[in-house]
């Protein structure tokens, strides 16, 4: 071992988190953290932390990713994925597939059993077969507070843009004890988008990014404004100028504001083993575990901390 304490830090999306769903997102974020610290405690990669924590949430009906996605204008969940390897640049990625519980598994995959990096839809669901992965029938992702929205959406009067301000993704970045960082991202995308739509999350540079280099990231928010300025790479880029993670983060999150309008989480650690949490949106469920302490919170300034073993303690208990 290098001797690098490991971090880990995760989101469960920016944007607005209704008062009821607030408990079951910090619940299922610390969940999600502390799964992926488990594994760096026991010498594990920052590649098999990111992906875990990001399975934990994909199964969380609280998330908009695996189960629980938005669905599309017809009624059905298409989900995209990215996974990067900071230290050989390699990545793994999936769009618009269905009938797949986990699509952060089948990005992994893609990563490490093909010469590509993306695979979308029809040959992305060829692919999952060929790997043996289980078949979910489509329903089976669909939550009913994903149908009523989706109904909600199609009234004469309106407005998905409303909605769209609720807007999911969840992500993991991680530095294992090697050095070695990673980050994960995986969705459902928009409520109500058009068939075929592709968000920033497949997007290597837009959705995540990982060098061993500078650090990694994972972004949350309005896709197309994350694609136009390239915000998880935009990120790195400002600490490779020497930048601390969180004023990077501010800095890209920032312009991406003012230049595009658009708003958005993310989550960074840098090869050094800082780390941050920050967003332009109302909120963005987040939590990180480092030197064996959980902090997470939901709202701008919020930031609880306990111990891991205090954690883990409640934890067993069901929150």
């Amino acid at each position: 071992f290098a001797g690098m304490k490991p971090v880990i830090v995760v989101h469960g999306g920016a944007g607005r988190i209704f008062k009821e769903r607030e408990e079951g997102c910090r619940a299922g974020v610390v969940r999600a953290a502390l799964q992926g610290y488990s594994l760096l405690k026991q010498g594990g990669s920052a590649l098999d932390a990111v992906e875990e924590a990001v399975r934990s949430m994909e199964d969380d009906p609280h998330f908009n990713a695996g189960c629980g996605s938005v669905l599309n204008e017809k009624g059905e969940v298409e989900m995209d994925a990215i996974i990067m390897d900071g230290k050989s640049l390699d990545s793994g990625a999936v769009s618009a597939v269905k009938c797949v519980a986990n699509p952060i598994k089948l990005a992994r995959l893609v990563m490490e059993k093909t010469k590509h990096i993306l695979l979308t839809e029809s040959g992305a669901h060829l692919f999952a077969q060929a790997m043996g992965i289980p078949e979910t029938p489509g329903e089976k992702l669909i939550t009913k507070r994903s149908l009523e929205r989706w109904k909600k959406n199609l009234e004469p009067d309106s407005n998905p843009e409303e909605f769209q301000k609720d807007l999911g993704t969840v992500g993991a970045v991680a530095i294992d004890s090697e050095g070695n960082v990673a980050c994960a991202t995986s969705t459902g995308g928009l409520s109500n988008k058009l068939v075929g739509r592709v968000g920033d999350t497949a997007c290597i540079g837009s959705g995540g990014y990982a060098d061993n280099s500078c650090g990694a990231t994972s972004t949350t928010g309005h896709g197309e404004s994350i694609m136009k300025v390239v915000l998880a790479r935009l990120i790195l880029y400002h600490m490779e100028q020497g930048m601390p993670p969180e004023m990077a983060a501010d800095t890209a999150l920032d312009y991406m504001k003012t230049r595009v309008g658009g708003l958005g989480g993310v989550i960074v650690v840098s090869s050094s083993g800082e780390w941050a949490a920050r967003f332009s949106t109302k909120q963005m469920s987040w939590a990180t575990v480092k030197d064996d302490h959980l902090h997470f919170g939901i709202y701008a300034g919020e930031r609880h901390t306990k111990s891991v073993d205090e954690a883990l303690a409640s934890e067993s208990k069901g929150f």
